[in-house]
């Protein structure tokens, strides 16, 4: 989604001119837009993990600002894109205003742009906060989320005359928001600023108290008394090894994949070329792929119809005789950490006991991954490490929306594929969970 959200150098018009806007002014306070947003995962040690992952997700990334909430979230950003220390945040004064709706999509006209928010089960998306310097670049992001249901909030200017939206005002939602500012990745604060003050101060003391006794009580030269030298004992250099990644604390947020999905699915099902049929719609973990078949049809009018979607595709193909064409959407789910809770027994007896409530079927095998992990010593050999999981399958009629709480609510899950079948309106589901 970054590439749909204009955040790279390549994306910039004709006048040299960048589409989107770090900053805008609201009630004659300086607001920033646009950071990348990733939940917090250590909350005892919130600068540390924020120092170590800035980089990764955002090269440059210097500046970052906190949000609290059920879900604890950290921006980053870049002061060579205009952002600067102590700048207020706006996605986090909004989200927190919204207290009492965990999950909102909204535009608002601002200064210099139209800024949108989204916001879904308390986490700001990763696309969810861009300060859009076009209308219809807005307005395009903001269609795209309509197709999901359950928001709490359904904002946008009163000009768009879009149904079950609501106008509101941005200076009287912020007043109730908490103020975030952007802070410096690098800077030492809290246990190491006391750390290194206490270390300072206890060596300037050391330094002055050695001065004194030096120069006032210096006892009277002795005789220099030559002592052998002992022979140097050479420890063996010991390689410490890297602490192991384990797959779980890296995996791809699941609950955004089956949002981004339902969006995509419910777009693509509306696209309808005149003489071609929709296939099914294939969602992995980072985009949506679908076919149209030929039945009276020329590529011209798929194609016409694709042009005029208002989807942004990140790649289309037409077979070599010409009947079939495919075309694929692209997004970035947040990295999230999600450790195993249960051991395989117990997941599969639990999900089995639910599905049985439920009177539905699902398959369950014993599946794992193998994983090489360098050794410490470059002579040795890699170490074989072997990660458990329970895989799963089932197919049934209810949308990625109305699975969302029940998949989501087992830690370690994955999500591999999602299928909807456009002929029979049915969904399937596959997928693993890590087990201890």
């Amino acid at each position: 989604m970054l590439e749909n959200a204009k955040l790279y150098d390549k994306d910039f018009d004709a006048t040299a001119n960048r589409s989107w806007a770090a900053t805008t002014v609201i009630d004659g306070k300086t607001y920033v837009a646009g950071l990348f947003w990733q939940p917090l995962q250590n909350r005892d040690d919130p600068y540390t993990e924020i120092d170590e992952t800035a980089e990764s997700i955002l090269e440059g990334a210097d500046l970052f600002a906190l949000k609290p909430g059920k879900v604890v979230q950290f921006g980053v950003c870049s002061s060579s894109d205009g952002y600067r220390k102590g700048m207020n945040s706006l996605a986090v004064s909004v989200a927190t205003s919204f207290a009492d709706k965990s999950s909102f999509v909204a535009v608002f006209k601002v200064d210099n742009g139209w800024w949108y928010c989204c916001v879904r089960n308390d986490i700001i998306l990763s696309d969810g906060d861009m300060l859009f310097l076009k209308e219809e670049d807005a307005k395009e992001q903001f269609m795209s989320m309509m197709t999901v249901p359950d928001w709490g909030y359904r904002i946008a200017p009163a000009e768009w005359g879009i149904e079950d939206t609501k106008a509101m005002d941005l200076s009287a939602i912020l007043e109730n928001g908490i103020r975030a500012k952007l802070q410096k990745v690098k800077a030492l604060r809290g246990i190491k600023l006391y750390a290194i003050v206490a270390v300072s101060a206890v060596i300037g003391f050391w330094v002055l108290s050695s001065f004194v006794v030096d120069v006032l009580f210096a006892p009277k030269k002795q005789p220099v008394i030559v002592a052998p030298v002992r022979p140097k004992i050479i420890k063996p250099v010991v390689v410490e090894e890297k602490p192991i990644i384990k797959p779980w604390e890296t995996l791809k947020n699941p609950e955004e994949i089956l949002l981004y999905c339902y969006r995509d699915a419910m777009n693509m099902v509306k696209i309808m070329p005149p003489g071609w049929k929709i296939g099914g719609i294939n969602c992995s973990d980072s985009g949506a792929t679908v076919s149209w078949n030929r039945q009276v049809g020329r590529i011209s009018w798929v194609d016409q119809a694709l042009n005029e979607s208002g989807m942004k595709f990140a790649a289309r193909s037409i077979s070599t005789d010409g009947g079939t064409l495919i075309a694929s959407t692209s997004y970035s789910p947040q990295t999230i950490k999600s450790p195993p809770a249960y051991t395989d027994i117990e997941l599969k007896n639990i999900i089995n006991d639910l599905f049985q409530s439920l009177d539905l079927s699902i398959s369950l095998s014993d599946q794992q991954e193998t994983v090489q992990v360098p050794a410490a010593n470059p002579n040795d050999p890699p170490k074989t490490i072997i990660y458990k999981q329970v895989g799963f399958s089932f197919t049934v009629n209810q949308n990625p929306m109305t699975w969302m709480d029940v998949l989501t609510k087992f830690s370690g899950l994955v999500i591999n594929s999602i299928k909807y079948d456009t002929d029979s309106g049915s969904w399937s589901y596959e997928g693993v969970i890590y087990v201890l």
